[in-house]
């Protein structure tokens, strides 16, 4: 912001150092991927990513077929995208899970028609951490024309991701989700696939994105996305699921009766959502947040609103105890054993209070 202060679209000489520096980042982003720089396209997040796919598939590809696939799991930016398209003509269809969040290959395989233009599947869930099948996925659409998106918000530096070896066509990320700035994020979009601008303007991301390009936000995400070492990566699971199992076993020791939401066996590392049967989550995260612990019900991005979570509605049913009684844990960089002991006693010690 002081030294490479010039808009990158510029060509005088403090344009052409702010375009060096947005080239640079791009090139940090598409190596952690394996694709081409090109393939990336700067936005301002997860949302506009998703946003941006699935509209200009749908729209783009609707001479084809009209017929769109979803689960009823995922983010409200696709979601809420879903529906929208839904008003105008088109017709989508919501794979369930079953009560362990998981995802049936077969209905997916039984949903596709030759009139299906595209199939977006989060990478992996933002409220209970499970990883769907997405090299399945992918390989079961090489042999269908529908393009294969991925929300992989929660797994990108997280997981390890090659769109091109597992046939993901599309695929969404934010930066703060890595430690980087908040309104910047990114959208692979494969060489192979032909996607029109859902904003007009400028030129721009070879015209894909009009609008000055968020140079530090862009900038700070690459650097974010370059301290995520193989190493890095690994340290950091290792130490949330090292998280993970004591909360549980204290939870154990104490005699707290709890039940995890969703698969611990092929999860994120970061997410933990727990049931605590007879307690009402909206009281417990109130105590928790008074306490100077942050938790949450769901996703973020359904914060401050008084509609349940979506994810286990489509898990255990709309009026399922689960629901009302579901907390999400979330880990992030910079967490420690101190803090997770702290949370864990804290925890506890409001359970108790709230069952007394």
């Amino acid at each position: 912001m002081t030294d490479y202060f010039g808009n990158p679209s510029s060509i005088h000489g403090f344009g052409r150092k702010a375009s060096e520096k947005l080239e640079e980042a791009r090139e940090v982003i598409a190596n952690s991927l394996e694709v081409k720089p090109h393939e990336i396209i700067f936005t301002s997040g997860g949302t506009e990513s998703d946003n941006t796919a699935i509209i200009e598939t749908a729209r783009s590809r609707q001479k084809e077929g009209k017929h769109l696939i979803t689960t009823a799991v995922e983010h409200p930016a696709v979601l809420n995208t879903m529906r929208y398209l839904e008003k105008e003509g088109f017709e989508v269809t919501y794979l369930p899970v079953d009560p362990q969040g998981h995802l049936s290959l077969e209905a997916l395989k039984q949903a596709l028609r030759p009139d299906t233009t595209l199939v977006s599947i989060m990478y992996g869930n933002n409220e209970i951490g499970n990883l769907m099948p997405i090299k399945e996925i992918g390989a079961m659409l090489k042999e269908h024309p529908a393009y294969f998106h991925t929300d992989a918000v929660q797994a990108y530096g997280n997981q390890t991701i090659r769109p091109h070896e597992w046939g993901i066509d599309l695929l969404s990320t934010s930066a703060h989700k890595i430690n980087g700035p908040k309104g910047v994020g990114f959208l692979f979009k494969n060489d192979a696939v032909s996607l029109p601008a859902l904003l007009h303007g400028g030129e721009q991301e070879e015209k894909r994105r009009p609008g000055t390009e968020n140079l530090a936000g862009i900038y700070g995400m690459a650097k974010a996305a370059a301290l995520l070492t193989k190493e890095e990566r690994t340290a950091r699971q290792d130490a949330y699921e090292t998280f993970t199992s004591y909360i549980l076993e204290e939870l154990k020791r104490k005699q707290i009766e709890f039940h995890v939401n969703g698969d611990l066996e092929n999860k994120l590392s970061h997410v933990l959502n727990l049931q605590f049967p007879g307690i009402t989550n909206d009281l417990l995260l109130m105590k928790l947040d008074l306490k100077g612990m942050a938790i949450s019900t769901g996703s973020a991005c359904t914060a401050g609103t008084i509609d349940p979570s979506h994810v286990l509605e489509a898990m255990y049913g709309k009026n399922s105890p689960e629901v009302k009684e579901s907390i999400r844990i979330s880990f992030g960089y910079g967490n420690t054993q101190a803090e997770i002991t702290r949370f864990t006693e804290t925890l506890i010690q409001c359970i108790k209070e709230l069952t007394k």
